[in-house]
């Protein structure tokens, strides 16, 4: 009875043994010594002699600890990307929504397609008619022709694109028709100015390449610096023309105030009735992102 449950005892300690070892067996370089070992404590523990030796025991310790460690590293990293990365709340679809949008239709949307239709084109309106053209043309020594409108028009559109992605895929289906608008008035305008079919065809190409390049390059300025989006001024609104670098941070100041204007207002609201108020080009108390509000006190300095 008492060999019995020597080896009995002896069995189960190999077995704890090598259950804390398969990890290192995995992932150690010395495979081979092991299994030396193994057969050794089976020998051994038929005739009662089992004892775990040292030097394992420091592998398994050893690797105890990294396996550990490696796990407060992981959880430690876990934690803090969960912590400091922005978290974009996704609108959660069905099978079937993703099913009809992967062949390049529209799902259901938050609202009716009619009245976001309708107020992509009231805020594009917006874009077009509650901007003093003529204020950018002086200040920023710019000619008065179609191109030039174009150039401050799409500013003004992208800035309502950047404020419209926020808004799920409402906000996208609305960007899409309020890209749509701005083509299709460009094309009337061009008509209406009597530019030849074939000139204006190939102006309309040139815009439209000039105008994805243009998004590219204001998404890259507003996420960075303001010399990254000074430069990407220069290069899509002035057409690398511009000798005056007090022109460069006046829109600049103007772009980031406009852009934290529109971040401020409802978003339901703009999905609704796309209606958009622009602040000034020059204002003498520009409140904006550049320029923070100053504490103000009372008469106790507090």
């Amino acid at each position: 009875m008492a060999a019995l449950a020597r080896a009995a005892s002896c069995q189960a300690e190999v077995t704890q043994w090598v259950a804390a070892c398969s990890g290192l067996l995995q992932t150690a370089t010395v495979q081979g010594q092991c299994r030396r070992m193994l057969h050794g404590i089976f020998q051994r523990c038929k005739t009662g002699q089992f004892q775990l030796p040292k030097a394992c025991g420091g592998l398994i310790e050893a690797n105890g600890a990294k396996t550990h460690q490696n796990r407060l590293i992981y959880s430690t990293s876990k934690q803090l990307s969960a912590k400091d990365s922005v978290q974009t709340s996704e609108e959660k679809v069905g099978p079937f929504t993703r099913i009809i949008e992967a062949m390049g239709f529209t799902g259901p949307l938050k609202y009716s397609r009619w009245k976001i239709k309708v107020a992509a084109l009231r805020m594009y309106t917006c874009c077009v008619e509650k901007t003093d053209y003529e204020e950018f043309f002086n200040r920023c020594q710019m000619p008065d022709t179609l191109n030039s409108w174009f150039l401050v028009a799409q500013l003004h559109v992208w800035m309502c694109l950047v404020r419209m992605k926020q808004e799920g895929r409402a906000g996208k289906y609305m960007c899409r028709y309020i890209v749509h608008c701005m083509w299709e008035d460009v094309e009337q305008r061009g008509k209406v100015m009597g530019i030849n079919s074939v000139v204006l065809k190939q102006d309309l190409r040139s815009m439209v390449e000039n105008f994805y390049a243009a998004l590219f390059g204001y998404d890259e300025g507003i996420l960075s610096d303001d010399h990254v989006l000074a430069a990407a001024l220069w290069r899509n609104l002035f057409n690398r023309n511009c000798e005056d670098p007090r022109h460069l941070e006046l829109l600049v100041e103007y772009v980031r105030k406009q852009v934290q204007h529109l971040d401020a207002l409802s978003g339901e609201d703009l999905l609704l009735t796309g209606e958009v108020s622009w602040r000034p080009l020059v204002e003498s108390n520009a409140r904006s992102i550049l320029k923070p509000l100053s504490p103000v006190y009372n008469d106790e300095g507090l």
